[in-house]
């Protein structure tokens, strides 16, 4: 089913010690959880609700990413989801999340669009288990009967046109805490879900521990290597992990010849038993003839992405004589981590020779291998 996913990232984050939307959780930046898993679930649109003047942030955020686009957001949650709603298509369910809720899936978006077959909207929630106390000044005035109450969770889902119309009829001086409750309002059927713990909100700094914990459990490593070779031939530069170096000599390939973006894809497609680079790029197809390999790099990454996976760290070896890669490895590791969104930490280029031995000994040409770790879903 198509649908149109409004990802709420407005937050200040006050609780938590500032905007969490753009923290990391285990290596990928809190926002970005969310965009992926509902591009991977197939949202015709992902509209990103954001703080006035914090484009930049996103786009640092998304990159690599495509089918988003940011909306600035107002000063209240509801505020916000409405300038969000204002551009999205009324033919199409809505689905309304909090960034602050990362570890949404794929099951819990298509078991919300399942239960909009009989209610105009719906939403995951959780039966409340403890004790609830009514209390002034820490002393307690009385015990709340818990029975029939849940505590409701996001995505929260909606028929086409369905929060639109409800939010139209709300009153402008009331503000509610979760869209469920405009519905509500306006005498909508509303469906209660199973939730899910894992859809935790992330609010005090301690919910990110937490958080990062959860991960860890649900989550496998897969390491893969990459290798490449290219010969010399005439030129008068080399392109090497992403920036092109003065030499008195080029590659000779079908593509740009990057031996050390070609190796790093080839290792985050092993580990993602994906194939290698000339099964998505074929060197008999004329459209990647010269091509950047950066392109290749995002494409690998897109995949991992799209298995709601992330990369954890790459290293990469450059084997050559010449040219000198040392003045160049900082511009190498920057370049490396921008297509990635990865960290510089996450991002290590090496050079060695061969001592002279060998083709690369007899600077024939270069090579380069290297190492990909990558975190998915179990």
């Amino acid at each position: 089913m198509s649908f149109t996913a409004v990802i709420v990232a407005a937050g200040s984050g006050s609780r938590s010690g500032g905007p969490k939307q753009w923290r990391r959780l285990g290596g990928r930046p809190v926002v970005r959880w969310s965009v992926e898993t509902f591009l991977a679930a197939g949202a015709d649109q992902v509209i990103v609700v954001i703080p006035e003047g914090q484009t930049d942030q996103a786009v640092q955020a998304l990159v690599g990413l495509s089918s988003w686009r940011t909306v600035t957001g107002g000063a209240e949650r509801a505020e916000s989801v409405r300038r969000g709603l204002d551009e999205a298509r009324p033919d199409l369910p809505v689905l309304v999340h909090d960034a602050a809720r990362p570890l949404v899936t794929f099951d819990h978006i298509q078991a919300l669009l399942a239960a909009l077959t009989d209610a105009e909207a719906a939403a995951p929630a959780l039966p409340v288990a403890d004790t609830l106390k009514a209390a002034d000044a820490g002393v307690v005035s009385r015990t709340i009967d818990r029975s029939g109450l849940w505590r409701a969770q996001t995505p929260q889902a909606f028929g086409a046109g369905v929060l639109q119309a409800a939010y139209a009829a709300w009153s402008a001086s009331d503000n509610p805490t979760d869209d469920l409750a405009v519905v509500e309002g306006a005498s909508g059927r509303v469906r209660l879900i199973a939730g899910d713990p894992r859809l935790m909100k992330l609010t005090y700094p301690e919910d990110f521990a937490m958080a990062e914990a959860l991960i860890s459990h649900h989550s496998i490593t897969r390491i893969g290597t990459g290798f490449d070779v290219h010969a010399f031939g005439p030129g008068a530069s080399v392109w090497l992990c992403g920036v092109e170096v003065a030499h008195d000599r080029g590659l000779v390939g079908h593509s740009d010849a990057d031996c050390g973006l070609h190796a790093l894809t080839d290792a985050i497609l092993g580990a993602l038993g994906e194939g290698d680079i000339g099964d998505h790029f074929p060197p008999s197809d004329p459209q990647w003839k010269g091509a950047s390999s950066d392109r290749f790099l995002a494409h690998a990454a897109g995949l991992v992405a799209a298995r709601g996976g992330h990369i954890v760290h790459v290293d990469v070896t450059l084997i050559c004589e010449r040219p000198k890669v040392k003045p160049h490895r900082q511009a190498m590791r920057e370049r490396i981590a921008e297509i990635l969104n990865l960290p510089l930490t996450s991002v290590s280029v090496k050079a060695t020779t061969t001592e002279g031995l060998g083709f690369t000994g007899r600077q024939e040409g270069l090579a380069a291998q290297a190492v990909a770790t990558l975190q998915t879903p179990t």
